[in-house]
């Protein structure tokens, strides 16, 4: 697999950045759909940089962050994918010369899932994860592997026919079994996407963990 690149957003203020928001798009997609999202909370958070790179693994159409395997499990492609998430994550840290502690990753769906599997696995801690329309496909091995207990916010909607949103009910109790800190939010009517709703809930979670 080949380093992770894709489009970014600078600072609003245009100084160096205070905190840094990493955007993993979903599978079939690519980076361009999702710095959508950057573009939308930006005015929120003027020294903040965004980067929203495109997974490695090339489809039809877009990009995925990792296969499934021959026996339908995705826990072997999510511990694949992990080393090249850091290392991304951390040149940008090194870049910008900030902590782990002021990054926040933020996913949609196999973006999320690729998230639940590398923040808590992580020994420098970031600052919280938002999770749109995910699962956790890994958690059998979370408490084993876990390094850190960075706050999550999970975002789901009751009308998804991708993704079940009792796939995030899941994901939230394996994450208050082994005390990491959650919240979850099941939206009514909303499918496999984001809206406004869900938007406002990830900023003023993205308020409280990057303050």
């Amino acid at each position: 697999m080949t380093d992770l690149s894709g489009p970014s957003r600078s600072s609003r203020s245009g100084g160096a950045p205070k905190s840094l928001i990493v955007l993993l798009h979903g599978r079939g997609s690519n980076g361009d759909d999702l710095i959508g999202l950057a573009d939308a909370i930006a005015a929120h958070y003027p020294d903040t940089a965004f980067h929203s790179p495109n997974a490695p693994i090339e489809l039809g159409v877009g990009y995925q962050w990792f296969e499934v395997d021959g026996q339908g499990s995705r826990e072997p492609g999510l511990h694949g994918i992990a080393p090249v998430v850091n290392k991304f994550i951390d040149g940008l840290l090194e870049r910008y010369d900030l902590p782990s502690s002021k990054c926040a990753l933020m996913g949609f769906s196999q973006g999320t899932i690729t998230s639940m599997h590398v923040a808590p696995r992580r020994v420098d801690q970031v600052a919280g994860v938002v999770g749109f329309s995910g699962a956790m496909y890994s958690g059998g091995s979370l408490a084993d592997e876990m390094q850190s207990k960075p706050p999550f916010i999970l975002i789901h909607g009751d009308a998804d026919m991708v993704l079940d949103s009792r796939e995030t009910e899941l994901a939230t109790k394996r994450f208050e079994e082994v005390g990491v800190p959650v919240s979850m939010h099941i939206l009514p009517g909303l499918q496999h996407s984001i809206d406004q709703r869900a938007l406002s809930l990830a900023v003023e979670f993205l308020d409280r963990v990057l303050a």
